[in-house]
């Protein structure tokens, strides 16, 4: 039996730019699918087309309405394609309206002077050390699509609305079960983290991702080498102002390489 992000991923070709596919009940969330398994699916449109040049660079997807349980179209359609990169625009549609738009960037990576200026989170244990968490039974189905174990930052056992000096999470995490990592993978998992507001005020309040953008700076060589072991992940706020906070993440392999960034901004109700 096939994984079940390989299963929520599957697409059917539908014509030369359009694909159609359905939301899996594993990957859902309390409205609709989780907003990483809608990124990951749109960047899938352009992965499995026939006329793809390079890997991903950089994605960035908008919400814009909630997408509901059932069949879904995705238009993927390259804009342009230079000698090195490729623009892409994707629609994801159902009952012919827009229910998520996005743009993408793909290219061709050739070697040259590379260094890296951030660096992975300090201090912390190997992930073998440190037991899963458990998903609580108020936890939507897609949480237990993944192995989380968190060195700092998990959801609060008492949303006891104590305000916190920050919203700093650091955690390991995988695909539960274990899968290889991939380019789609790392756009879903990267949306792993709950919403940073649940973190610093201690308190459920109603929140949605309304655009996210990740930056791969991974290569498949990269992530062949990372096989289907742990990567590294931390997430943080770094303003809440009149509804809308955002949330700067990263995911590193467990040598201490970057594969992805990301920056989200987010709705919340105050």
């Amino acid at each position: 039996m096939s994984h079940p992000l390989d299963q929520a991923l599957h697409l059917e070709r539908a014509g030369a730019d359009r694909c159609r596919g359905a939301t899996h009940p594993g990957y859902a969330n309390m409205v609709g699918p989780y907003g990483g398994m809608t990124a990951a699916v749109m960047l899938q449109a352009a992965l499995t087309h026939p006329v793809r040049l390079g890997v991903p660079l950089s994605l960035t997807v908008n919400y814009a309405a909630p997408v509901a349980d059932g069949a879904f179209d995705i238009e993927a359609r390259p804009l342009r394609t230079n000698r090195s990169t490729q623009h892409w625009l994707l629609l994801l549609t159902q009952n012919g309206e827009v229910a998520a738009s996005a743009t993408a960037l793909f290219g061709v990576r050739r070697p040259t002077w590379s260094a890296a200026e951030a660096a992975p989170p300090a201090d912390v244990p190997p992930a073998a050390d440190i037991a899963p968490a458990r998903a609580g039974s108020f936890l939507p189905p897609w949480v237990s699509r993944y192995d989380m174990r968190f060195v700092r930052g998990a959801l609060p056992a008492d949303f006891d609305e104590t305000e916190q000096p920050d919203s700093q999470t650091t955690l390991w995490v995988r695909d539960e079960p274990p899968r290889p990592w991939d380019f789609a993978a790392l756009a879903a998992v990267i949306d792993c983290f709950v919403p940073r507001v649940y973190l610093r005020r201690r308190r459920r309040t109603p929140a949605g991702t309304v655009t996210m953008t990740v930056d791969f700076h991974a290569d498949e060589a990269w992530l062949r080498e990372q096989g289907d072991r742990p990567v590294l992940g931390t997430a943080r706020a770094l303003a809440f102002r009149d509804g809308f906070f955002d949330q700067a993440a990263e995911i590193w392999s467990d040598d201490g390489r970057l594969l992805a960034s990301s920056l989200q901004l987010v709705y919340f109700k105050g």
